[in-house]
């Protein structure tokens, strides 16, 4: 395989494994960072804190950025470097 193909198929595993489940964090923090999270422990129970919710949030983040990054850094152009074989532009 050419390695476009793998930047492909890499930057689709990682947004399947990664964009996805930080979609839901991200979706789940703001909640619980607005007040809207509740957890249930054994007898404890009560609202999750809002700096949880924010510590989520920014996880889900982190997870979004994996797959632009994998993207990014996989799929561009590099820049050409002159080969030995090119002659030289004439000088002015």
């Amino acid at each position: 395989m050419d390695k476009k193909t793998v930047g492909i198929i890499a930057t689709i595993g990682t947004a399947l494994l990664c964009g996805c489940p930080g979609i839901f964090l991200c979706l789940f923090g703001v909640i619980s960072a607005f007040g809207g999270g509740t957890f249930e422990l054994g007898e404890g129970s009560g609202n999750i804190p809002p700096s949880v919710g924010i510590l989520i949030l920014c996880l889900g983040l982190l997870l979004i950025v994996v797959p632009v990054a994998v993207g990014f850094f996989t799929l561009r152009k590099k820049p050409q470097a002159l080969g030995s074989d090119e002659p030289l532009p004439p000088p002015n």
